[in-house]
């Protein structure tokens, strides 16, 4: 594999053996500490981004490399009208490999034929983030202790959500897996999921509105942001965007080893006190984002 450009890029087995490296380099960072030395990531962000940009720099560097890029499009001669492809083709120039994100679906796929170097998409518009996926799945191995006969609830915008399309179209390849689709009307999961990844693959799921409906059958609770930059209409984003806020009350049916999570960032989705609660790993989610990005980076550079 050259480029990750969509989580179904990965097979079981590999993704298997990045969650295997990932849980090494948290054993044992003293053992990874110079393995990209004299490697370059250029970090590309066409879109705005706290944690995935963060995370891949630090992991870059974590592994004894340097990190080149930018994180604002308008600090870039995409401002003067450069071409996606033109950038791609002069930063592998200088780079070893790339982390693009970018808010037209389909821009990193298109940057992966040009390139020279490893590309990995960082997230293309409401489309995929593989990168996010991957550390959803090394969240999930490492605090339930496995991939399959999971619950999963998804709550929140699974319209426009990326990083929900990923997770079930990931998730889907395991055995004995459920989904419990939680949203507004106006937010549903597009039909094409369903058709092509939940039905093609005989996934059991259900759709409701309400969180609490379940609640006591969930093993994941994935909570997701309504995100403004997908609406066209500030009006329907302001009427949905506190459409659910789980709080201590709304979890008192739910199971003591329940893992909630969420790709951040948060706006009011998760009251705050819930993050005092056992089951919140959603701040541990974003560490393991840089253990596994950290094993990518070696898989794509092949380095061992």
């Amino acid at each position: 594999m050259k480029n990750l450009i969509d989580i179904k890029d990965l097979s079981i087995e590999e993704i298997e053996e990045l969650i295997k490296v990932a849980k090494d380099i948290m054993q044992n960072p003293e053992k990874y500490s110079e393995k990209c030395k004299y490697k370059k990531l250029a970090t590309l962000f066409f879109e705005p981004s706290t944690r995935t940009r963060l995370s891949f720099e630090a992991a870059m560097m974590e592994l004894g490399g340097n990190v080149i890029g930018f994180s604002d499009a308008q600090s870039s001669s995409t401002s003067k009208g450069e071409s996606v492809s033109d950038t791609i083709q002069v930063v592998g120039c200088y780079s070893d490999i790339i982390a693009m994100r970018h808010p037209k679906e389909g821009a990193p796929l298109v940057a992966a034929m040009k390139s020279t170097v490893p590309i990995i998409n960082a997230g293309d518009g409401g489309h995929n983030h593989p990168t996010q996926t991957l550390t959803d799945l090394l969240t999930i191995a490492c605090e339930k202790n496995r991939l399959d006969n999971l619950t999963i609830g998804v709550c929140g915008d699974l319209k426009f959500g990326r990083t929900v399309h990923s997770l079930i179209t990931a998730m889907s390849r395991y055995k004995n897996i459920k989904f419990v689709l939680i949203s507004p009307e106006e937010l549903k999961i597009p039909e094409y999921i369903k058709e092509e990844i939940l039905e093609k693959n005989n996934i059991e799921y259900i759709e409701t509105n309400d969180i609490e409906e379940k609640m006591e059958n969930l093993d994941i609770l994935y909570m997701t942001r309504v995100q403004k930059e997908r609406f066209f209409n500030e009006e329907d984003y302001l009427r949905l965007k506190d459409y659910y806020i789980l709080n201590i009350n709304k979890l008192e049916k739910a199971k003591k080893d329940l893992c909630i999570m969420h790709p951040l960032p948060r706006v009011n989705e998760i009251a705050t006190e819930v993050d005092e609660d056992d089951r919140a790993c959603y701040f541990k989610q974003a560490k393991y984002g840089k253990y596994i990005r950290m094993a990518l980076i070696l898989k794509l550079l092949k380095i061992s």
